[in-house]
């Protein structure tokens, strides 16, 4: 099971280990959400999983724990070792441990105030329609290393970004958009970011079909879903990055380090580009009807004498003509 899925586990532990990118929560919720799929396993299954999630158990924090522990507690198939582990089952007996109530989370304190010069800048420029079309193009043609600088430099303008996404809205969204990434639904994720980022579908699809993942980070970011949330969308709705330890370490930094006004000043951009995108559409319209107009005009002025033509007769006083 794990071993098609993650081939390379081990490499993303030493990693975590080394440069300080702890994607171990990520993984253990991860490998318990494949696990709790399927009502049966194979012994080598169990075996992995065993071995693997007694491993991480010990190494992440209390809410990834506390997260994994609810899940295993309602799935009947979950081994006895592992259950030993978390607390459910007594050590040296195979019955289950009641769970406590869970306790409710503290209201959280009061939003940070933004400073003066954050709102300075974000009432400063709005985006012209013109301009949020060439961030918008800009970004999607820029390689990787391109596209964190151009984040960086979003970050320092003076461009006026997008609102924050609102918080009710934000979770709600995150919740689907990661139920959808585990599922592989690609027509409801890319719904989900229209819907909640107020995206047209031209640019949700550029986000989804993005092969390097910095359009999908930016796009989580605006909604500031939490990290390990990211991490688990990357594993599971974009393999060809999930199973490849360097481009799991290379977006977690870029998102880790990715602020939320860039996010945001991207978003206003995607949102803009559309403007620009449909102007251009009309303005075109526009230019061809006036040129027919013209030609029409042209067409209908009334005719001068045309060469060869017989000139007019004159007729005289006893109906003669005149010659």
């Amino acid at each position: 099971m794990t071993k098609s899925l993650f081939p390379g586990f081990d490499g993303l532990m030493t990693l975590s280990r080394r440069e300080g990118v702890d994607v171990r929560p990520t993984l253990l919720r991860v490998l318990t959400d494949l696990y709790v799929q399927t009502s049966t396993h194979s012994d080598d299954e169990q075996r992995q999983f065993v071995e693997l999630a007694t491993r991480l158990i010990d190494q992440v924090d209390d809410a990834t724990r506390a997260a994994v522990k609810a899940r295993l507690a309602v799935y009947a198939q979950t081994p006895v070792p592992v259950l030993q582990k978390l607390g459910l089952v007594a050590t040296h007996e195979g019955r289950r441990v009641p769970l406590a109530r869970e306790i409710p989370t503290p209201p959280s304190g009061p939003s940070r105030v933004p400073t003066e010069a954050e709102q300075r800048m974000a009432t400063n420029m709005a985006m012209q329609p013109k301009e949020a079309a060439e961030i918008h193009d800009m970004f999607f043609r820029a390689g990787a290393s391109e596209r964190a600088l151009i984040l960086h430099n979003l970050a320092q303008s003076p461009l006026k970004a997008a609102p924050r996404i609102p918080t009710v809205r934000a979770r709600r969204a995150i919740q689907i958009l990661e139920m959808a990434a585990i599922a592989g639904d690609v027509e409801n994720f890319a719904f989900e970011l229209v819907e909640s980022l107020i995206l047209p579908s031209r640019v949700a699809a550029q986000i989804v079909d993005d092969a390097g993942g910095e359009a999908l980070a930016v796009a989580a970011r605006a909604l500031d879903m939490p990290s390990p949330v990211f991490q688990r969308i990357l594993l599971f709705f974009k393999p060809e990055i999930g199973t490849s330890v360097n481009e799991v370490y290379r977006l977690s930094r870029l998102y880790d380090r990715l602020g939320e006004r860039a996010a945001l000043v991207m978003l206003a951009a995607w949102r803009g580009s559309t403007l620009a995108v449909t102007r251009a559409k009309y303005q075109a319209a526009l230019h061809d009807g006036e040129r027919q107009r013209a030609r029409a005009g042209a067409g209908q002025t009334r005719p001068g004498a045309q060469p060869g033509s017989a000139p007019g007769v004159r007729m005289g006083t006893g109906g003669s003509s005149d010659r």
